[in-house]
């Protein structure tokens, strides 16, 4: 099947009648392992100088029972790589996809292709221009798709700008995409915007699914109490707990984060994984979870 195509992959979660099962993190699970690059490339540099490493993660989280694997391409975009001193970023996306795929081979996983802001997700205020933007994102999305992933993950984005260049970009050429946002304690995007603003903006495109990514689970919870959620969504968590100051300080347990799923789950989410400070045992008790849903 060709999957580039306006087939929507969501629809798999009503007919398996669970949630797909999203992966968990890759660039923090480098980060632990001590191989990634203390500047803009970040985990980027792993595909080329630890290939094995990354192909590992992947099958791990396909044997733990994910349906959906996205390429360590987070930081692999044009702006990230050359502020970091690289030009050739497709080298390092092409790298990074050609190990999805050899993780997946025949399985029936998809293969999301990572694109994340153009400068740091974090950053409120904006310090490249729009024509920057555009570029980096068509440049970046272009690779993606050129070397065979399934659908674009463009993820933990926080700025409405940057949301519509990628909507409009992959609308015109016909590409799959998932937008996955980032959002304060207001309910706002790092631009201003509030999360309904985003969704309602989506409503009218071909978008496959919203996510929410890298927030916490209280703030999950606050977002799901108080707006209408797009007909196909999901959700990967922030895994790390904190301090009363900003450093990460321990990872919240398995068993917490079932009990987030358990209280959104009757919310019907098209999709479910887990973000930063995960790991393949997050995943493993999500599909065990999910597989004893169906049975009872």
């Amino acid at each position: 099947m060709n999957f580039l195509s306006e087939f929507n992959i969501f629809n798999f979660s009503k007919r398996i009648k669970r949630p797909l099962i999203l992966d968990g993190a890759m660039g923090s699970l480098l980060e632990k392992k001590g191989l990634t690059a203390n500047d803009s490339a970040w985990s980027a540099k792993a595909n080329i100088k630890y290939p094995e490493k990354v192909l590992q993660i992947h099958k791990d989280y396909i044997s733990a029972g994910a349906d959906i694997i996205t390429t360590n391409t987070f930081r692999t975009n044009p702006y990230s790589l050359q502020s970091a001193g690289i030009k050739d970023y497709k080298k390092y996306v092409k790298k990074a996809v050609e190990l999805a795929k050899e993780a997946k081979k025949n399985l029936p996983v998809f293969i999301a292709g990572s694109n994340a802001p153009a400068e740091d997700c974090y950053q409120v205020q904006r310090t490249i221009s729009r024509k920057q933007l555009e570029l980096n994102h068509s440049n970046h999305i272009e690779a993606l798709v050129e070397y065979g992933c399934h659908f674009i993950l463009n993820e933990t984005q926080s700025h409405f700008d940057e949301i519509k260049i990628i909507s409009e970009y992959c609308e015109r050429n016909n590409i799959p995409y998932v937008i996955s946002l980032f959002f304060d304690e207001n309910l706002n995007l790092l631009s201003g915007e509030k999360v309904t603003y985003v969704t309602d903006y989506l409503s009218d495109s071909a978008v496959l699914a919203v996510g929410y990514n890298c927030i916490s689970d209280k703030l999950l919870l606050k977002l799901i109490n108080q707006n209408n959620l797009y007909k196909y969504w999901g959700f990967y968590l922030n895994c790390f707990g904190k301090n009363a100051g900003s450093e990460k300080v321990c990872s919240i347990s398995v068993a917490d984060y079932l009990v987030t799923i358990q209280e959104v789950i009757n919310f019907n989410p098209a999709f479910i994984g887990a973000c930063c400070g995960s790991n393949p045992e997050f995943i493993k008790a999500i599909k065990s979870f999910l597989d004893g849903r169906i049975k009872h």
